[in-house]
C-alpha cells in the first residue's frame, strides 16, 4: 500500500480555523491548557494504514530465539517493594499501607531512574493477547507459548485518583479507577485485551495492562473514598492472582497502598509530581503531549514572510498573545483559509481603493485547500482566485492600478474617470497575513497559488522555492496539483513579473512540467531537520524530486525503491542503504539497526547533504529511524521528540507500534547512560506515554 497524500476527508464535525483556541506562534506556560490548546483535532490529519507483513517464519536457516536471560527477568526495584518499610491498615479483609507525599514522590524518582525490561522480556504480552483472540495469539505465540504469561520482570507505579476526575489536581501519570478496574459484584481488573481483530498500535489498554503488574498508590480529596477505591483494588489484585494460580503461573505480590498528603502538599513540596492544578491548569513541570506537540507545531509554522509584506503562518491567538486584544495586531490584513472560507476578491479590491487609514485590522476569509475540486471548479472560482491573488499584491505593494476609482475624488463626491495611459496610483502599503489554524493544512493552496503570481515562477519552481528558500512546509493535496495546474497560465499572464514578455514566452513557462512533478501527489517528503527527511516509498521511487530538494542519500527502511535503469549508478550505490526484513508487524526489532542507520544519516550531513529516511508509508518504520536521531543528536527525551517528529511530517500522524516506541524507550535509556551525568531518568514511564498517544491519536480514528 503506498498510502502517501490520502484524499481530503470531509468528516460531519471538523474543526475550523476559527476555534476558540487556534494554533499560534508564541506559547506560554502560564496562559496554556491542554484542554484549552487541542479542544478538537487538527484539520484533515490522518493515520495511515500500516501494513504488518507477513508473520515471521520458522525458516531453516533461523534458529530459535534464545531463552530469556535470568539476569533479564529480574524485576526492577522498588522503593514500595517490599513495603515491610510502610504503614499498614486492615480495611475489612484488605491489607493496604500508608504512603505520603514525600514517600511517593521518593517511589516515583527512583523508578524512573530503573531500566526497564528488555523488549523480548515483555513483547508480544503488551501487544494484547486475548485467549479468544485466534489471529493475535497465531501471529505472535506461534514459536513460543511461554509468551501468554505475565512477564515476571515487571513491576510499576500506578497512580489513581479516587473519584477518577483528572481535569483539575491531577498527579504525574494519575489514571482514573474506571481505565482499569471492572466494577460488579466482584471488583475485577479489566479484560482489556482485544478480543477480536489484529493490531500492533493497542497503546489504548497498557495503563490498564501496566496495572496488573504495579503497585498501586490511590490518593484523593476524601478519605472514606480512598479506602473504598484502595479495597476495591486489592480486591482486583486478589482475583488477578488467584486466576494466575489455577493456571499454575508464577505472580509477583503487587500492594496498594493510599496516600495521606493532601493535594496542597503535593503543590507545596513536590511540585514536580503536579501535572494540573487544582484549577485544571498544567503546571509544566510534567510533560503533556498536547502540549509538546502543540508548541512544536507553532514552532515549526512561525509566521514568515514569503513574499513583500505577505506573511504565511498559524491563526494569531489573542489567548496566548494578549496584545492582540489591545490592538497592536502586526498586520492590516488578515485572511482566515476555512472549510467555511468565500471567495470574496471585491473586499480587497475594496480596501485598496477605500484610501482610508485603517485603524484596525480587516478579517477576511478564503477557502481551505483541497475544497475546489477540480473538474467541478468554475470559471468564476478561477476568476476568484487570480482577482484575490491581484489584491493582495497591489495591497502588500501599495498600488492602486490605473484602471480603479481613485481613492481621491474632484471635490464634488464624484472620482476623476482614469485615462487610458494613467499610472498606477500609490496608495499605504499593507502587511497581509494568509493564515489558517496550523499554519499550512488550509492556507497551502492560496499560498503557492499566491507565490506563483508574485514571483512569477513556474508552478513546480514555486512549489520547491517556497519549501527550499522561504523554509515554508507544506501539504497540498492531489485536488491543489490539479487546480494550480489548471490556472498557472493566467496566474504567469497577469504576473507582474512578465509584463514585458511574450504571450509565447509566457506560455512556454507554464508548459514546464518536469518529470518530478509528474511522479507526486502534492505531499513533499516532511523537513525533519535540515539534513534529515522523512517520506515514503512513493517520494523514494521519484529521484528527480529528491535532487530537486538537495537529497543525495536514501535510507530504506524495511522496502526498497524501483527505479529506472541507470539510476542507481546516478544516484551512486554508496548514497542508498537498504535495511532488510524489519517488517512493521510488532516482532521484527530495529534496535540493532539504529547505529549503522543513524551513521549512514551522518555521513550525509557531513558532506552538506540531506538523507531521505522512509518505509512504506512514512510513518513507522522510518519515523522510528527518524526519533531515534533526534533522540541523539538534539539530546532529547522520547516524548519530546516523538512529539517533534510528529509535528513535522505534517498531515500523516506517525505510527510506530507498541514494540518500536519502547523501543525507543530503552534508547533514551541507553543515551542517556551514556552522558553520564549521573545516569538516566525518564520523563514518563511507558504506561503514560502509551495512554498520551492513544489520546492523541483518537480522535482521528476511524
Amino acid at each position: 500500500m503506498a498510502a502517501v497524500a490520502l484524499p481530503r476527508p470531509l468528516p460531519a464535525s471538523r474543526t475550523r480555523s476559527s476555534s476558540p483556541h487556534p494554533l499560534s506562534h508564541a506559547l506560554g506556560l502560564d496562559n496554556i491548557n491542554t484542554a484549552a490548546a487541542c479542544p478538537m483535532p487538527i484539520p484533515n490529519k490522518h493515520i495511515p494504514v500500516c501494513p504488518p507483513g507477513p508473520a515471521p517464519a520458522e525458516k531453516p536457516d533461523t534458529p530459535p530465539q534464545s531463552p530469556p536471560s535470568k539476569e533479564l527477568s529480574l524485576q526492577p526495584r522498588s522503593v514500595l517493594h517490599p513495603p515491610d518499610d510502610f504503614k499498614y491498615v486492615k480495611l475489612g479483609a484488605a491489607k493496604v499501607y500508608e504512603i505520603d507525599a514525600r514517600g511517593l514522590a521518593a517511589a516515583v524518582d527512583h523508578l524512573a531512574k530503573q531500566p526497564i525490561p528488555d523488549p523480548s522480556q515483555v513483547f508480544p504480552w503488551y501487544h494484547g493477547l486475548h485467549p479468544q483472540n485466534q489471529i493475535q495469539q497465531a501471529f505472535f505465540i506461534a514459536r513460543r507459548r511461554t509468551l501468554r504469561k505475565t512477564p515476571k520482570c515487571l513491576r510499576g507505579i500506578t497512580i489513581v485518583k479516587a473519584g477518577g476526575d483528572l481535569s483539575c489536581s491531577r498527579l504525574k501519570g494519575a489514571i482514573a479507577p474506571d481505565e482499569f478496574l471492572q466494577m460488579g459484584t466482584t471488583v475485577e481488573f479489566k479484560d482489556i485485551d482485544p478480543k477480536e481483530g489484529f493490531s500492533v498500535r493497542n497503546f489504548q489498554i497498557q495503563a490498564a495492562k501496566s496495572a496488573m503488574v504495579s503497585d498501586i498508590v490511590v490518593y484523593g480529596d476524601d478519605r472514606a473514598e480512598i479506602e473504598k477505591l484502595a479495597k476495591d483494588i486489592t480486591m482486583a489484585q486478589r482475583a488477578w492472582r488467584e486466576k494466575h494460580n489455577n493456571q499454575d503461573l508464577d505472580l509477583p505480590q503487587y500492594n496498594t497502598f493510599i496516600c495521606t498528603s493532601t493535594f496542597d502538599e503535593f503543590v507545596r513540596n513536590h511540585a514536580e509530581l503536579v501535572s494540573t492544578d487544582c484549577t485544571g491548569q498544567l503546571t509544566g513541570k510534567v510533560m503533556d503531549f498536547f502540549h509538546q506537540e502543540r508548541i512544536e507545531m507553532c514552532t515549526m509554522t512561525k509566521a514568515s514572510e514569503i513574499s513583500h509584506n505577505v506573511w504565511l503562518g498559524p491563526t494569531p491567538d489573542p489567548m496566548i498573545d494578549p496584545t492582540l486584544l489591545t490592538g497592536n495586531n502586526p498586520y492590516d490584513v488578515l485572511i482566515e483559509c476555512s472549510d467555511m472560507g468565500r471567495l470574496n476578491a471585491s473586499v480587497l479590491q475594496a480596501i485598496a481603493e477605500s484610501g482610508d487609514k485603517m485603524e484596525q485590522p480587516i478579517y477576511l476569509d478564503f477557502p481551505s485547500s483541497g475544497s475546489i475540486m477540480p473538474p467541478t471548479w468554475s470559471h468564476t472560482e478561477a476568476d476568484a482566485i487570480l482577482e484575490t491573488c491581484k489584491w493582495i499584491y497591489n495591497l502588500s505593494h501599495g498600488i492602486l492600478p490605473a484602471d480603479s476609482p481613485c481613492p481621491e475624488n474632484d471635490g464634488e463626491g464624484d472620482s476623476p474617470m482614469p485615462t487610458a495611459d494613467a499610472p498606477p496610483t500609490s496608495i499605504p502599503e499593507r502587511k497581509i497575513l494568509i493564515h489558517c489554524t496550523d499554519g499550512y493544512t488550509e492556507s497551502t493552496m492560496l499560498a503557492l497559488a499566491y507565490y506563483t503570481f508574485a514571483t512569477g515562477l513556474p508552478v513546480p519552481t514555486a512549489w520547491l522555492d517556497l519549501h527550499m528558500s522561504k523554509r515554508r512546509n507544506f501539504f497540498a493535496y492531489p485536488s491543489d496539483v490539479a487546480l494550480l495546474t489548471s490556472i498557472a497560465p493566467r496566474l504567469l499572464s497577469e504576473s507582474p513579473m512578465h509584463q514585458e514578455k511574450s504571450l509565447s514566452e509566457i506560455t512556454e513557462l507554464a508548459r514546464e512540467e518536469p518529470d518530478w512533478i509528474k511522479n507526486m501527489d502534492g505531499s513533499l517528503p516532511s523537513r525533519v531537520t535540515d539534513y534529515m527527511y522523512l517520506g515514503n516509498l512513493g517520494h523514494a521511487n521519484n529521484p528527480d524530486l529528491l535532487r530537486q530538494m538537495g537529497i543525495r542519500q536514501i535510507l530504506s527502511v524495511g522496502e526498497t525503491a524501483v527505479w529506472q535503469d541507470g539510476e542507481m549508478e546516478r544516484w551512486g550505490e554508496d548514497n542508498v542503504m537498504a535495511i532488510q526484513r524489519v517488517q512493521d508487524n510488532g516482532v521484527d526489532p530495529l534496535t540493532d539497526e539504529f547505529e549503522r542507520c543513524l551513521e549512514f544519516i551522518d555521513r550525509g550531513k557531513a558532506n552538506g547533504t540531506a538523507t531521505l529516511v522512509h518505509c512504506r508509508v512514512g510513518v513507522s518504520r522510518s519515523a522510528t529511524i527518524c526519533i531515534a536521531e533526534v533522540m541523539r543528536t538534539m539530546g532529547l527525551s522520547f516524548p519530546r521528540a516523538y512529539c517533534f517528529v510528529r509535528a513535522r511530517r505534517l498531515n500523516v500522524i506517525i505510527q510506530p507500534h507498541l514494540r518500536f516506541t519502547y523501543e525507543l524507550l530503552k534508547w533514551e535509556e541507553k543515551l542517556k547512560a551514556e552522558r553520564g551525568n549521573g545516569g538516566f531518568k525518564r520523563d514518563l514511564e511507558w504506561q503514560d506515554i502509551a495512554r498520551e498517544i492513544a489520546a492523541m491519536n483518537k480522535p482521528y480514528a476511524r
